[in-house]
């Protein structure tokens, strides 16, 4: 399945983000550079046919990854594991919590952002294309080749067009 990029800003990503207090272009293109760079815009709903060891969802989250956010940062910050819960399905995440990243825009949106925030990114007021990729590899890749090229080319491409065209 494919999404829209301005669907998913709007629809996902400046919500999700209002609803953890965080404002302004720079986070919000971060995540969409995010979801170009590793998942092309594309997921699958049904997260057993996913790749694991790559990640889940639009986002490519690991699960080691999901569970350390929920094990070694939110369980430190109960007002924000309390928001952040808020976006999860009732049924599902307690079954299944990583399932959250693969069927629920807005729960993997606010996990994709705490990766960075955990990370104390900071962003200026009107970043480029080229700084979001710098963000990008130094707080979000762990593992594996980290092409800054590649996410300002899947930026451009799946975005459709640098930054400043990007309401």
């Amino acid at each position: 399945m494919f999404i829209n990029a301005s669907e998913l800003l709007e629809e996902s990503i400046q919500p999700t983000l209002a609803k953890l207090g965080v404002y302004g272009q720079g986070p919000s293109q971060l995540l969409l550079g995010t979801a170009a760079q590793e998942s092309h815009f594309h997921f699958h709903i049904n997260h057993e046919k996913c790749d694991k060891n790559r990640g889940l969802g639009l986002y490519q989250i690991s699960h080691q990854t999901h569970w350390d956010l929920w094990d070694n940062y939110l369980a430190y910050q109960p007002e924000l594991a309390s928001i952040v819960r808020g976006f999860a399905s009732q049924h599902t995440f307690l079954d299944n919590p990583d399932a959250e990243l693969t069927t629920n825009l807005d729960y993997a949106t606010a996990i994709a952002w705490l990766v960075y925030a955990r990370a104390g990114i900071k962003l200026p007021k009107n970043p480029s294309t080229k700084q979001l990729a710098i963000c990008w590899r130094h707080c979000y890749v762990h593992q594996g080749k980290a092409d800054t090229e590649a996410f300002i080319h899947n930026f451009e491409t799946f975005v459709h067009g640098p930054i400043s065209r990007v309401a």
